[in-house]
């Protein structure tokens, strides 16, 4: 009896199963594009977007200028937003807020524009050029819209994007730092002790990022880095160059210490502190 109702069960659900994909080849086949539009509406409605998008991609050339026009394009656009093809929905969003400048969905379609590109940025360790794309975005979506109730995630979602870009950015000083100094071929300067060295390219990179974004979270792991990268530039200058770096990284000591007095690294620093002092100390004995 069991197997009997769940053979029953399996048939009725197979059955509408083929009825559902017959329904859906009979909206595909059809000329009736007002049937097709509503067919559109109804599976979008039920969530099913893939179907709602392979319609619509067909109708929104062929609706140009009619009354539903304007909505089959944004609905396409959301289609792919919930299919999580944050690329595609972002260009569908982009040609509808151009299209209907003024339209119905005009600021949906411009927050979920940048939000889409927003969900489809890569970890920061890759090309972020997505990003920059990103906070525009939802940068021209607030200027457009000062007063929108959206303009608070919108703006924290920029300051994300910004962390990320920051993120970015410390990786490659923090590897400047890694690879330190190096032998190669190039003639011997007076500034260094060995052919060359990658801490005043660090140096630069996290100067640039504090100054670029000084609200950054990121804030104490890049300051924490200059202040070795100075000290460890310091140590492995020739004499003429030593004193003036050791006091450069004494100056960034205090620094530190005035912004950070209760940092995790406070031990380190002060370590850093005794030893550029040491050596400024015995330069001048």
């Amino acid at each position: 009896m069991n197997k009997m109702k769940k053979y029953i069960a399996i048939t009725l659900l197979l059955g509408a199963f083929l009825s559902s994909c017959g329904e859906y080849n009979k909206v595909m086949k059809s000329t009736d594009y007002e049937y097709r539009y509503e067919a559109a509406k109804s599976y979008f409605g039920n969530g099913e977007h893939n179907k709602a998008a392979t319609i619509l991609e067909e109708l929104i050339t062929i609706l140009k200028g009619t009354n539903n026009a304007e909505e089959s394009l944004y609905m396409l656009a959301m289609c792919y937003y919930n299919m999580k093809d944050y690329v595609t929905a972002s260009h569908y969003f982009s040609n509808y807020y151009n299209t209907y400048p003024s339209g119905k969905f005009t600021e949906l379609a411009r927050f979920h524009s940048g939000k889409a590109l927003f969900l489809d940025t890569p970890e920061p360790r890759l090309d972020q050029s997505s990003t920059y794309s990103a906070i525009q975005e939802l940068q021209v979506y607030m200027e457009y819209f000062p007063g929108s109730k959206r303009n608070t995630e919108a703006q924290l979602m920029i300051f994300s994007l910004q962390d990320k870009l920051v993120e970015k950015e410390y990786l490659t000083a923090k590897l400047y730092y890694d690879l330190g100094t190096y032998t190669g071929n190039a003639s011997y300067t007076a500034d260094m002790q060995i052919n060359g060295n990658n801490f005043l390219a660090c140096i630069t990179t996290a100067q640039n990022l504090l100054k670029d974004y000084p609200y950054t979270s990121m804030r104490e792991e890049i300051s924490i880095l200059l202040l070795r990268a100075k000290h460890k530039l310091g140590s492995e200058s020739v004499l003429e160059k030593k004193e003036e770096r050791m006091r450069e990284a004494i100056d960034e000591y205090y620094s530190f210490k005035n912004e950070f007095p209760e940092s995790k690294y406070m031990k380190e620093v002060e370590n850093i502190y005794k030893d550029a002092s040491k050596y400024v100390k015995e330069l001048n004995d």
